[in-house]
Protein backbone atom coordinates (compact mmCIF):
# COMPACT_ATOMS: atom_id res chain seq x y z
CA UNK A 1 0.00 0.00 0.00
CA UNK A 2 1.01 3.14 -0.75
CA UNK A 3 1.15 5.80 1.90
CA UNK A 4 -0.53 9.91 1.74
CA UNK A 5 3.26 10.60 2.08
CA UNK A 6 4.37 8.53 -0.75
CA UNK A 7 1.23 10.02 -2.85
CA UNK A 8 1.67 13.87 -2.22
CA UNK A 9 5.12 12.93 -3.23
CA UNK A 10 4.01 11.44 -6.72
CA UNK A 11 1.49 14.24 -7.17
CA UNK A 12 4.07 17.21 -6.62
CA UNK A 13 6.77 15.55 -8.52
CA UNK A 14 5.40 16.17 -12.28
CA UNK A 15 5.37 20.49 -10.99
CA UNK A 16 8.72 20.25 -10.17
CA UNK A 17 9.90 18.81 -13.07
CA UNK A 18 8.26 21.09 -14.60
CA UNK A 19 9.48 24.10 -12.79
CA UNK A 20 12.84 22.52 -13.42
CA UNK A 21 11.88 22.65 -17.20
CA UNK A 22 10.89 26.28 -16.92
CA UNK A 23 14.23 26.95 -15.52
CA UNK A 24 15.92 25.39 -18.23
CA UNK A 25 14.09 26.88 -20.74
CA UNK A 26 14.41 30.12 -19.60
CA UNK A 27 18.76 29.94 -18.96
CA UNK A 28 19.31 30.02 -22.67
CA UNK A 29 17.46 32.88 -23.23
CA UNK A 30 18.98 35.32 -20.38
CA UNK A 31 22.67 33.44 -21.49
CA UNK A 32 22.06 35.15 -24.41
CA UNK A 33 20.85 38.65 -23.66
CA UNK A 34 23.46 38.83 -21.20
CA UNK A 35 26.18 38.35 -23.74
CA UNK A 36 24.93 40.60 -26.13
CA UNK A 37 24.79 42.93 -23.38
CA UNK A 38 28.45 41.92 -23.04
CA UNK A 39 29.16 42.49 -26.60
CA UNK A 40 27.69 45.56 -26.62
CA UNK A 41 29.93 46.55 -23.50
CA UNK A 42 33.02 46.08 -25.05
CA UNK A 43 31.93 48.37 -28.11
CA UNK A 44 31.36 51.02 -25.54
CA UNK A 45 35.03 50.29 -23.96
CA UNK A 46 36.28 51.00 -27.44
CA UNK A 47 34.51 53.38 -28.52
CA UNK A 48 35.79 55.61 -25.69
CA UNK A 49 39.06 54.52 -25.66
CA UNK A 50 40.17 52.44 -28.55
CA UNK A 51 42.37 54.53 -29.55
CA UNK A 52 44.12 55.20 -26.53
CA UNK A 53 44.71 51.17 -26.11
CA UNK A 54 44.82 50.78 -29.77
CA UNK A 55 48.07 48.71 -30.29
CA UNK A 56 49.62 50.64 -32.92
CA UNK A 57 48.72 54.09 -34.41
CA UNK A 58 45.24 53.21 -36.93
CA UNK A 59 46.86 55.82 -39.75
CA UNK A 60 50.37 54.56 -39.62
CA UNK A 61 51.80 53.38 -42.96
CA UNK A 62 54.55 50.57 -43.10
CA UNK A 63 54.97 50.38 -46.97
CA UNK A 64 57.14 47.31 -46.20
CA UNK A 65 54.31 45.37 -44.70
CA UNK A 66 51.24 45.47 -47.18
CA UNK A 67 49.06 42.97 -46.34
CA UNK A 68 51.06 40.95 -44.31
CA UNK A 69 49.38 37.59 -42.00
CA UNK A 70 49.17 37.26 -38.43
CA UNK A 71 52.05 37.97 -36.52
CA UNK A 72 52.85 38.59 -33.03
CA UNK A 73 53.68 42.48 -33.72
CA UNK A 74 50.12 42.82 -36.18
CA UNK A 75 47.74 40.09 -34.60
CA UNK A 76 44.92 40.05 -37.38
CA UNK A 77 47.88 41.04 -39.88
CA UNK A 78 48.03 44.94 -42.14
CA UNK A 79 45.84 46.01 -44.53
CA UNK A 80 46.35 47.42 -48.26
CA UNK A 81 48.50 50.26 -46.70
CA UNK A 82 50.44 48.22 -44.12
CA UNK A 83 48.67 49.67 -41.42
CA UNK A 84 47.45 47.60 -38.42
CA UNK A 85 44.49 45.86 -38.82
CA UNK A 86 43.61 44.85 -35.20
CA UNK A 87 44.54 48.62 -34.25
CA UNK A 88 42.03 49.63 -37.22
CA UNK A 89 39.42 47.66 -35.90
CA UNK A 90 39.46 48.98 -32.54
CA UNK A 91 39.84 52.53 -33.35
CA UNK A 92 36.51 52.40 -35.72
CA UNK A 93 34.18 50.95 -32.82
CA UNK A 94 33.88 54.53 -32.72
CA UNK A 95 32.03 55.44 -36.10
CA UNK A 96 30.33 52.28 -35.80
CA UNK A 97 28.51 53.44 -32.37
CA UNK A 98 28.41 56.81 -32.32
CA UNK A 99 26.68 57.08 -35.28
CA UNK A 100 23.33 54.79 -34.64
CA UNK A 101 23.33 55.77 -31.30
CA UNK A 102 22.42 59.35 -32.39
CA UNK A 103 20.19 57.93 -35.10
CA UNK A 104 18.49 55.83 -33.06
CA UNK A 105 18.21 58.46 -30.14
CA UNK A 106 16.67 61.20 -32.66
CA UNK A 107 14.34 58.71 -34.40
CA UNK A 108 13.72 57.07 -30.82
CA UNK A 109 12.39 61.46 -29.82
CA UNK A 110 10.75 62.29 -33.20
CA UNK A 111 9.04 58.98 -32.95
CA UNK A 112 7.41 58.85 -29.73
CA UNK A 113 6.71 62.89 -29.76
CA UNK A 114 4.51 62.46 -33.20
CA UNK A 115 3.07 59.24 -32.14
CA UNK A 116 1.76 59.54 -29.07
CA UNK A 117 0.61 62.90 -30.45
CA UNK A 118 -1.08 61.39 -33.32
CA UNK A 119 -2.67 58.27 -31.60
CA UNK A 120 -3.96 60.43 -28.39
CA UNK A 121 -5.39 63.41 -30.11
CA UNK A 122 -6.83 61.68 -33.38
CA UNK A 123 -8.60 63.16 -36.00
CA UNK A 124 -6.61 65.88 -38.04
CA UNK A 125 -3.59 65.42 -35.79
CA UNK A 126 -3.45 61.88 -36.34
CA UNK A 127 -4.42 62.34 -40.30
CA UNK A 128 -1.93 64.51 -40.75
CA UNK A 129 1.22 62.65 -39.58
CA UNK A 130 -0.08 59.44 -40.90
CA UNK A 131 0.21 60.91 -44.37
CA UNK A 132 3.69 62.13 -43.84
CA UNK A 133 4.92 58.83 -42.54
CA UNK A 134 2.64 57.36 -45.81
CA UNK A 135 4.77 59.84 -48.18
CA UNK A 136 7.90 58.94 -46.39
CA UNK A 137 7.38 55.35 -46.45
CA UNK A 138 6.55 55.37 -50.01
CA UNK A 139 10.13 56.75 -51.22
CA UNK A 140 12.64 54.09 -51.81
CA UNK A 141 14.58 55.18 -48.55
CA UNK A 142 18.55 54.13 -49.81
CA UNK A 143 18.14 55.46 -52.90
CA UNK A 144 16.91 59.08 -51.53
CA UNK A 145 19.95 58.80 -48.72
CA UNK A 146 22.56 57.55 -51.57
CA UNK A 147 21.10 60.85 -53.63
CA UNK A 148 21.07 63.55 -50.53
CA UNK A 149 24.24 62.06 -48.99
CA UNK A 150 26.45 62.84 -52.89
CA UNK A 151 24.31 65.74 -53.62
CA UNK A 152 24.68 67.49 -50.35
CA UNK A 153 28.43 66.61 -50.09
CA UNK A 154 29.66 62.75 -48.75
CA UNK A 155 30.27 62.66 -44.69
CA UNK A 156 29.36 61.16 -41.85
CA UNK A 157 27.22 63.45 -40.06
CA UNK A 158 25.15 64.70 -43.31
CA UNK A 159 24.74 60.48 -43.53
CA UNK A 160 23.44 60.33 -39.85
CA UNK A 161 21.30 63.63 -40.32
CA UNK A 162 19.47 62.33 -43.04
CA UNK A 163 19.15 58.65 -41.49
CA UNK A 164 17.12 60.52 -38.66
CA UNK A 165 14.67 61.84 -40.70
CA UNK A 166 14.51 58.63 -42.93
CA UNK A 167 13.85 56.52 -39.93
CA UNK A 168 11.71 58.15 -37.77
CA UNK A 169 8.47 57.39 -39.70
CA UNK A 170 9.11 53.97 -38.54
CA UNK A 171 9.34 54.85 -35.00
CA UNK A 172 6.25 56.99 -35.52
CA UNK A 173 3.72 54.61 -36.77
CA UNK A 174 5.14 51.93 -34.15
CA UNK A 175 4.00 54.17 -31.27
CA UNK A 176 1.07 55.23 -32.57
CA UNK A 177 -0.17 52.22 -32.69
CA UNK A 178 0.85 51.34 -29.43
CA UNK A 179 -0.86 54.79 -28.48
CA UNK A 180 -4.23 54.16 -30.13
CA UNK A 181 -4.24 50.28 -28.03
CA UNK A 182 -3.89 52.17 -24.60
CA UNK A 183 -5.92 55.24 -25.43
CA UNK A 184 -9.71 53.17 -25.06
CA UNK A 185 -8.35 51.71 -21.62
CA UNK A 186 -10.20 52.58 -18.17
CA UNK A 187 -7.11 54.28 -16.81
CA UNK A 188 -7.36 56.56 -19.62
CA UNK A 189 -10.47 57.31 -19.74
CA UNK A 190 -10.47 57.49 -15.65
CA UNK A 191 -8.04 60.17 -15.49
CA UNK A 192 -10.00 62.42 -18.22
CA UNK A 193 -13.18 62.38 -16.29
CA UNK A 194 -11.17 63.24 -13.17
CA UNK A 195 -9.86 66.11 -14.96
CA UNK A 196 -6.05 65.15 -15.45
CA UNK A 197 -4.28 67.70 -18.37
CA UNK A 198 -3.57 66.03 -21.82
CA UNK A 199 -0.31 66.30 -20.87
CA UNK A 200 0.31 64.49 -18.15
CA UNK A 201 -1.80 61.64 -19.26
CA UNK A 202 0.16 61.15 -22.20
CA UNK A 203 3.27 61.48 -20.45
CA UNK A 204 2.44 59.93 -16.89
CA UNK A 205 0.31 57.11 -17.88
CA UNK A 206 0.41 56.31 -21.36
CA UNK A 207 3.99 56.66 -22.69
CA UNK A 208 5.21 54.05 -19.84
CA UNK A 209 3.06 51.63 -21.07
CA UNK A 210 4.10 52.08 -24.59
CA UNK A 211 7.84 52.89 -23.76
CA UNK A 212 8.41 48.61 -23.82
CA UNK A 213 7.93 48.19 -27.38
CA UNK A 214 9.35 51.99 -28.13
CA UNK A 215 13.04 50.84 -26.77
CA UNK A 216 12.53 46.93 -28.43
CA UNK A 217 12.45 49.15 -31.64
CA UNK A 218 15.50 51.86 -30.74
CA UNK A 219 17.39 48.84 -30.62
CA UNK A 220 16.43 47.57 -33.82
CA UNK A 221 16.52 51.24 -35.55
CA UNK A 222 20.54 51.03 -34.18
CA UNK A 223 20.99 47.63 -35.17
CA UNK A 224 19.90 48.68 -38.96
CA UNK A 225 21.66 51.78 -38.57
CA UNK A 226 25.14 50.21 -38.34
CA UNK A 227 24.62 47.89 -41.59
CA UNK A 228 23.40 51.54 -43.18
CA UNK A 229 26.08 53.70 -42.19
CA UNK A 230 28.66 50.78 -42.87
CA UNK A 231 27.12 50.60 -46.42
CA UNK A 232 27.37 54.13 -47.41
CA UNK A 233 31.15 54.57 -46.36
CA UNK A 234 31.88 51.31 -48.11
CA UNK A 235 30.25 53.41 -51.47
CA UNK A 236 32.84 56.62 -49.85
CA UNK A 237 29.67 58.34 -49.08
CA UNK A 238 30.35 58.29 -45.34
CA UNK A 239 33.82 58.96 -43.40
CA UNK A 240 36.75 60.41 -45.12
CA UNK A 241 39.22 58.50 -46.47
CA UNK A 242 41.73 56.58 -44.44
CA UNK A 243 39.33 56.85 -41.36
CA UNK A 244 39.08 53.99 -39.58
CA UNK A 245 35.84 52.78 -40.12
CA UNK A 246 35.03 49.00 -40.42
CA UNK A 247 32.40 49.80 -43.64
CA UNK A 248 35.20 51.75 -45.37
CA UNK A 249 37.47 49.06 -43.95
CA UNK A 250 35.90 46.31 -46.38
CA UNK A 251 35.70 48.81 -49.05
CA UNK A 252 39.80 48.68 -48.91
CA UNK A 253 41.12 45.49 -48.54
CA UNK A 254 38.50 43.48 -50.47
CA UNK A 255 40.83 42.65 -52.82
CA UNK A 256 43.06 41.45 -50.19
CA UNK A 257 40.20 38.83 -49.40
CA UNK A 258 42.14 35.64 -50.81
CA UNK A 259 45.35 36.69 -49.47
CA UNK A 260 45.19 38.26 -46.11
CA UNK A 261 41.22 38.00 -45.36
CA UNK A 262 41.54 39.04 -41.90
CA UNK A 263 41.53 42.53 -43.02
CA UNK A 264 38.33 42.43 -44.63
CA UNK A 265 36.78 39.64 -42.79
CA UNK A 266 37.37 41.51 -38.83
CA UNK A 267 35.03 44.64 -39.71
CA UNK A 268 32.66 42.81 -41.47
CA UNK A 269 32.27 40.45 -38.49
CA UNK A 270 32.14 43.44 -35.57
CA UNK A 271 29.49 45.12 -38.05
CA UNK A 272 27.58 41.32 -37.85
CA UNK A 273 28.24 41.00 -34.08
CA UNK A 274 27.06 44.36 -32.85
CA UNK A 275 24.15 44.58 -34.76
CA UNK A 276 22.84 40.81 -33.66
CA UNK A 277 23.84 41.91 -30.03
CA UNK A 278 21.69 45.17 -30.20
CA UNK A 279 18.85 42.98 -31.84
CA UNK A 280 19.33 40.18 -29.28
CA UNK A 281 19.36 42.88 -26.23
CA UNK A 282 16.54 44.53 -27.51
CA UNK A 283 14.55 41.40 -27.32
CA UNK A 284 15.19 40.85 -24.10
CA UNK A 285 14.68 44.33 -22.56
CA UNK A 286 11.19 44.33 -24.36
CA UNK A 287 10.51 41.10 -22.38
CA UNK A 288 11.23 42.15 -19.19
CA UNK A 289 9.74 45.44 -19.66
CA UNK A 290 6.68 43.79 -21.15
CA UNK A 291 6.47 41.50 -17.95
CA UNK A 292 6.23 44.17 -15.55
CA UNK A 293 4.00 45.93 -17.24
CA UNK A 294 6.01 48.53 -18.82
CA UNK A 295 7.53 50.87 -16.48
CA UNK A 296 4.84 52.51 -14.60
Amino acid sequence: MTTSYERDTRAARPRDNESAGKRRRRLPRWSVMGLSLVVIGVVVFLTVVGTAIAPHDPAAQDLSRIADGPSAQHWLGTDVLGRDTLSRVVAGARSAFVGPLVIAAGSFLLGNLLGLWAGYRGGRVDGLVMRWVDVMWSIPALLVLIVLAGSLGAGYWTTVAILVVLTAPFDTRVVRGATLEQVPRPYVESAKVLGVPDRRIVLRHIWPNVLPVSIANAFLVFASSVGVLAAMSFLGLGVPPGTPDWGLMLAENQALLFTQPLAALAPGVMIVVIATAMNLAGDGIYERLSARGGTA
